[in-house]
């Protein structure tokens, strides 16, 4: 039995999406006896004069009836005797595009109807285009409604030309045209008697049988971080899915952006303990040191995968507010969620033609190649490398709307993040120098952005830039490094001590983060308090933590960019 196949159905308006995986269902005695009688009934009253509708199976929404449309996706499970399958049933209409490139997004395969009677369309070319966009490299062109033009083989054949000339322009891999007639049955699930002039499967038949190759050519192991498991100060686990290779206990693994290196201690998989864990599996994972990793960052091994801040993407634009060079969202890729500011569409793409039209904005349903800033370097790679890298989604900072989808198909300004960042060291112990980083103020974007131009490692006796052009420590003080579990003695701005921050004892002298703010605590009780409620956090990043413990602007500032 051949695994798991996920696809979409989509195509123009009333080009029997519907009907079609309809009709699958009931042909391979897939309802319920009490499903199947009320199909029965409901077709009576509908418009084929007593005949069965099998689009009522899918079109569930009171909306989708009456206006005899599909507008939500509808997704349906069933198992044939040779395979299970997940299909996404999506609306045609344009108004609909972004909830069909929702569909699209899931989908290893896609079934593109075409009426017959029409021909390749507009939408068709749209439907085509995002699939492809999304990373479908498998195409069925149901050439549909075959019945309408009496089952003609010139009419078949024009349409067939009109669909390699796509397949040429969009450069489509694995495609297949089958001929049929949604309603009628004929090449749905058996083999048409009115359709002689055509040798080849249907569309059932080719469904259960097309072999899907996994993305196994992604290079290397990587896993996103979603969570950062920490039940209590003995166990770190770090757990996300793994999207491409293996792992196994032992292994010296990459943690991204920091750049740092430490060795597999443990795997969990389902809360078992597993020597390995593969593509597909989610999994816990334990290193046998203390690294800067929280949601959003990467675990790696050999991936070539890098850290970037500036992005060239393909965006299907879903808003029905204009796109504008200049605007900001949130961009969602992976586990990282971030500001960005979208500074240039470079062209958009005629769904018709495929032509690029220079434009300095994007309306609904439009699609364009766009540079992306991100206010941080963050894990990415472009989408033909590695696809859980590569997808992403802009979200509206005020509604949280979701408005474009699209894909990474260039990276910019590679960040050597972590390699070069400034730090300290002492022998074994080690600690991250973010308390150099600059904060500018960007007023193109309306961002706050960050910026290391220190990248030296001090020890004790070195002396310290104390003073930058956005922030301005005294000339004794001492740091606390909380990710790193690290204190650092600054005295006359020279490094006197660098120790493990369980050996560190208050010196009346103000005491900074490992960012640069002011911790709140002016004595060795509430510098314990301090660490042990920092132990104790579920997520490092927590937000009333940082509200109680630390000040940001006591001796830093935010500034103008002059960059």
């Amino acid at each position: 039995m051949k695994g798991l196949l996920k696809f979409i159905t989509c195509g123009s308006v009333d080009d029997g999406k519907s009907t079609l995986i309809g009709h699958i269902l009931y042909d391979s005695k897939l309802l319920y006896a009490d499903q199947e009688k009320a199909l029965e009934l409901d077709s009576k009253v509908g418009s084929r004069n007593g005949k069965i509708d099998y689009s009522l199976l899918l079109d569930g929404l009171m909306a989708e009836r009456e206006q005899g449309i599909t507008i939500d996706v509808a997704y349906r499970y069933f198992t044939t005797d040779n395979r299970s399958f997940i299909v996404a049933d999506t609306p045609g209409h344009e108004e609909y595009t972004r909830n069909m490139a929702v569909g699209a997004s899931f989908a290893d395969l896609a079934v593109i109807l075409i009426d017959a009677s029409q021909g390749v369309l507009v939408q068709t070319r749209r439907h085509a285009r995002i699939c492809s966009l999304m990373g479908i490299k498998y195409f069925v062109f149901a050439v549909n409604k075959m019945d309408l033009v009496k089952y003609d083989k010139a009419t078949f054949d024009k349409i067939t030309d009109q669909i390699n000339e796509l397949k040429a322009e969009l450069d489509l891999e694995n495609v297949v045209i089958i001929p049929l007639s949604a309603t009628e049955g004929d090449n749905v699930t058996v083999k048409s008697e009115n359709i002689p002039w055509y040798d080849g499967k249907t569309l059932l038949d080719y469904l259960e049988t097309v072999d899907i190759k996994s993305s196994d050519n992604e290079k290397g192991f990587y896993m996103p971080v979603q969570r950062v498991c920490r039940p209590d100060h003995t166990f770190r686990g770090f757990q996300g899915q793994i999207e491409s290779g293996e792992i196994s206990v032992g292994d010296e693994i990459t943690t991204l952006p920091s750049n740092e290196k430490a060795k597999v201690k443990q795997i969990l998989v389902v809360d078992r303990d597993s020597k390995t864990a593969k593509v597909g599996q989610p999994a816990t994972i334990t290193l046998d040191k203390e690294v800067d990793v929280s949601r959003g960052c990467v675990l790696t091994k050999d991936s070539e995968i890098g850290v970037y801040k500036k992005l060239k993407a393909s965006l299907l634009w879903m808003d029905d507010n204009t796109l504008t060079e200049g605007t900001d969202y949130l961009v969602k890729l992976g586990t990282k969620t971030i500001p960005a500011i979208v500074t240039k569409i470079e062209y958009a793409v005629d769904v018709n033609t495929g032509e690029h039209i220079q434009k300095d904005e994007l309306n609904k349903n439009e699609i364009a190649l766009c540079d992306i800033l991100l206010t941080e370097p963050i894990v990415v790679d472009k989408f033909d490398n590695h696809k859980t890298l590569g997808e992403l989604i802009l979200i509206d900072r005020v509604t949280n709307m979701t408005s474009a989808c699209g894909v990474v198909e260039d990276t910019l300004e590679k960040a050597d993040y972590g390699s070069h960042k400034a730090s300290f060291k002492n022998g074994e112990v080690e600690a991250r120098g973010d308390i150099f980083e600059e904060f500018y103020y960007d007023s193109a974007s309306l961002n706050v952005l960050k910026y290391q131009p220190v990248n030296n490692t001090y020890s004790v006796g070195d002396t310290i830039p104390t003073s930058g052009e956005s922030y301005n420590y005294p000339d004794s003080f001492d740091i606390i490094v909380l990710r790193d579990d690290v204190a650092v003695k600054v005295r006359d701005k020279k490094i006197t001590d660098i120790i493990p921050v369980d050996k560190y004892e208050y010196s009346d002298v103000p005491v900074i983060n490992g960012r640069g703010f002011e911790v709140k605590a002016t004595s060795n009780e509430e510098i314990k308090n301090f660490l042990a409620e920092y132990k104790a956090l579920e997520d490092p990043n927590d937000k009333d933590f940082f509200t109680k413990w630390l000040k940001f602007d006591t001796y830093r500032k935010v500034v103008f960019s002059v960059k």
